[in-house]
């Protein structure tokens, strides 16, 4: 490894443009650059070992609870060469990485357990829009969001107004449970149409799996894979900072 390197070549050694390297620089997510008399950028060994940080805390959009935040957090105490700090940091981190991760599966569970009937069934019941937020404790809002983004297909009487039945209950605990876990509409909505025409599909593949048509997808379309990947990528920065601060320090 050489000992220096100019803006082009620390590009080329990450996989990222020239302008992004400045970016970085401009964000404070690695330290200053020494700069020569022209005024070009001289990075050394230090710099690549912080943008690997950057690059493997930035790999994974989960946005949840404030994590991209701490992960950003992390950066700057490497940027800042404060590794003790980072290193504080990357365990907070994982733990709350660990604890989405349980939350994830739970929310898994509980869908399980509603679908096969062992939940506390509802009986016949037949609900407007306001009682059911009540019962779920949710707001009017979030119970027409779901249902403007396909969740649920409501009934209604004649005279227009919707009714909400015991399906329909079981479907929007469902759902709940899911959005508290952090899933997205997204899918959820992919879930809920597998399970339609097969109810005996996993639901665990069906929330985790996003199809080949999908045009855009989030960290939380593919949630447990996502924080499975974070883990992962938050496990190697908290080695590479202990091989960082006795290199460096």
């Amino acid at each position: 490894m050489k000992d220096t390197y100019t803006t082009s070549e620390i590009a080329k050694i990450i996989g990222i443009h020239p302008n992004t390297v400045r970016l970085y620089e401009d964000l404070k997510l690695i330290s200053q650059p020494d700069r020569l008399e022209n005024g070009y950028r001289i990075f050394t060994g230090l710099h690549v070992e912080q943008f690997y940080i950057a690059r493997l805390a930035f790999q994974v959009e989960v946005l949840q609870n404030g994590l991209r935040k701490k992960a950003v957090k992390i950066i700057k105490a490497s940027a800042n060469q404060d590794f003790d700090r980072a290193l504080v940091l990357t365990r907070d981190y994982l733990e709350q990485l660990k604890e989405e991760k349980r939350n994830a599966e739970d929310a898994i569970l509980i869908a399980e357990r509603i679908l096969t009937g062992s939940e506390t069934d509802t009986g016949s019941c037949c609900l407007t829009r306001k009682q059911t937020a009540d019962y779920l404790n949710i707001s009017i809002d979030t119970l027409r969001n779901w249902e403007l983004n396909g969740l649920l297909t409501v009934k209604r009487k004649k005279n227009g107004y919707r009714v909400y039945t015991s399906p329909d209950l079981k479907r929007l605990k469902i759902i709940r449970s899911l959005r508290c876990a952090n899933y997205s509409l997204a899918s959820i909505l992919r879930m809920l149409h597998i399970l339609s025409s097969d109810p005996g599909a996993n639901i665990r593949a069906a929330i985790d799996a996003p199809q080949g048509n999908d045009d855009i997808l989030t960290a939380c379309d593919n949630l447990l894979t996502s924080l499975n990947h974070a883990e992962t990528n938050a496990q190697l920065i908290q080695k590479h900072l202990v091989k960082m601060k006795r290199k460096f320090s």
